[in-house]
């Protein structure tokens, strides 16, 4: 199996921060059986290795990553049309935009805030990614999930299946982000039947919201979670960062929540400015703010 890794693989062509240094090793997994001989090659070697879907909310070291990247790219969706119970299936990798697309075809509402989001399916679930005060965990009805803790005497992971509250979502959080063993392999979506046209509708007034943050630089969307009854973004502006670089990297002057990279931005000038956010937001507001982006 090692052999079919690909080497030295740059990972900032597979962030949309288009920041990261080199993976040692790299393996595309389509399907289970990828996904499983991927993880037991690496189990088998003492080899580090992180799941990657889309890299939207990540910031790769500039040294890269001293293990194996597994890029999620089982993109299945299916829908189930029942009327009492409409759901869809979605596997990890299968993007968000291609997961509203469909969900606006068969007109099922429930997904039409993730509109613009770039993003997997995998990534939202195990962030429990959100926009306009909805998120994943109000849609997610069961996650398919590999647990790593647990092997056959193949040698093959557990599979599981984790209802909604065995998730433990809480605000950009879940039990994935903090139990390295489960590695989502799909999810079941529980949806609502709705009209076609206030679909589109809901689509294009979310799309239009998004306008006034749209976003012409690489970044890796919203660097912090909001403080509780706070926006995190308003609390860097009121410490006077609006437009602050390090490097290449940039407070975007427009959203200060978003770190641009003006094109040849490094990971390090990224932490400076995460540095210097959170040391000032917690001076002048006695606020600690956490990272919602994922340091690898």
């Amino acid at each position: 199996m090692m052999e079919k890794f690909e080497k030295d693989v740059l990972l900032k062509n597979y962030t949309t921060f288009k920041i990261g240094g080199p993976a040692k090793y790299f393996f595309p997994a389509k399907t289970k059986q990828d996904l499983i001989s991927a993880i037991k090659t690496a189990k088998q070697n003492d080899l580090p290795f992180f799941i990657l879907g889309s890299g939207s909310n990540l910031l790769v070291d500039d040294k890269g990553y001293d293990g194996l990247i597994i890029k999620m790219e089982n993109s299945k969706i299916e829908s189930f049309d029942n009327e009492e119970n409409p759901r869809i299936y979605a596997e990890a990798g299968a993007l968000l935009s291609s997961l509203v697309a469909q969900t606006m075809k068969n007109s099922l509402s429930g997904m039409e805030w993730a509109t613009g989001i770039p993003g997997t399916v995998g990534g939202a679930v195990a962030g429990n990614a959100g926009a306009f005060e909805i998120s994943m965990s109000n849609v997610v009805k069961s996650v398919e999930v590999f647990d790593i803790s647990q092997f056959s005497e193949a040698g093959l992971p557990k599979i599981r299946i984790l209802e909604n509250q065995d998730c433990e979502f809480k605000y950009r959080d879940s039990i994935f982000k903090h139990n390295e063993n489960l590695i989502i392999f799909s999810a079941n979506l529980e949806l609502k039947i709705g009209d076609a046209e206030k679909i589109k509708t809901r689509i294009k007034e979310f799309l239009d919201s998004r306008e006034s943050t749209n976003i012409l630089f690489p970044s890796a969307g919203s660097v912090f979670k909001n403080p509780k009854g706070y926006s995190a973004g308003k609390l860097i502006e009121q410490c006077g960062l609006k437009g602050k670089k390090a490097g290449d990297i940039q407070i975007l002057e427009k959203h200060c929540n978003f770190f641009v990279n003006l094109g040849n931005g490094k990971a390090s000038d990224v932490l400076e400015l995460i540095n210097l956010a959170k040391q000032s937001v917690k001076q002048k507001f006695r606020i600690d703010l956490q990272e919602e982006i994922v340091i690898l």
